[in-house]
């Protein structure tokens, strides 16, 4: 996906951010892409890429979902009466969808962790995934992995240079 970049500097399409240890400390096991209702000063905010997904997770209330603790930025330039940098947001889906996730979050050890927000058609959407924690063993057989990945294109790499 292109990165684009309006007149104005600010981005309208692309990454806004990741979580980049949710696929080390978690196992995924399904992934699904919701809308986000968002005040207009931290939409601001968001096409400046001022936004962490570290401490977030999503939960089922009420047959509605929550994003909590997503924090966005204040936008400088929105006075004194800028929203929580920490509120909770409401997470857009389908209802069938929310009910789909809320069975499998119900099931021992599961939650929804966002991986990553990004500009769609000029509309924020939050990537959520559906985890399982990993043990201590797993997170070392992943490294291991990792390692041995980067070993064997080193190697392949090296062939071709003699």
């Amino acid at each position: 996906m292109a990165k684009a970049k309006a007149k104005s500097g600010l981005s309208t399409e692309g990454r806004i951010a990741t979580h980049r240890r949710a696929r080390f400390d978690y196992e995924v096991l399904d992934t699904f892409e919701a809308g986000i209702a968002l005040l207009g000063s931290e939409v601001k905010s968001l096409r400046h890429g001022k936004a962490s997904l570290s401490e977030a997770y999503a939960v089922t209330r009420r047959g509605e979902l929550w994003l909590k603790g997503l924090h966005i930025a204040p936008y400088e330039q929105a006075g004194p009466d800028a929203p929580d940098p920490l509120r909770e947001r409401k997470l857009l889906l389908h209802r069938h969808e929310i009910r789909r996730m809320e069975a499998k979050v119900h099931e021992r050890g599961h939650t929804l962790v966002p991986l990553s927000m990004y500009w769609k058609e000029g509309k924020a959407k939050v990537e959520l995934a559906l985890v399982r924690g990993k043990r201590q063993t797993d997170k070392r057989e992943t490294i291991k992995r990792r390692e041995q990945d980067r070993e064997m294109r080193r190697a392949v790499r090296g062939r071709g240079r003699r």
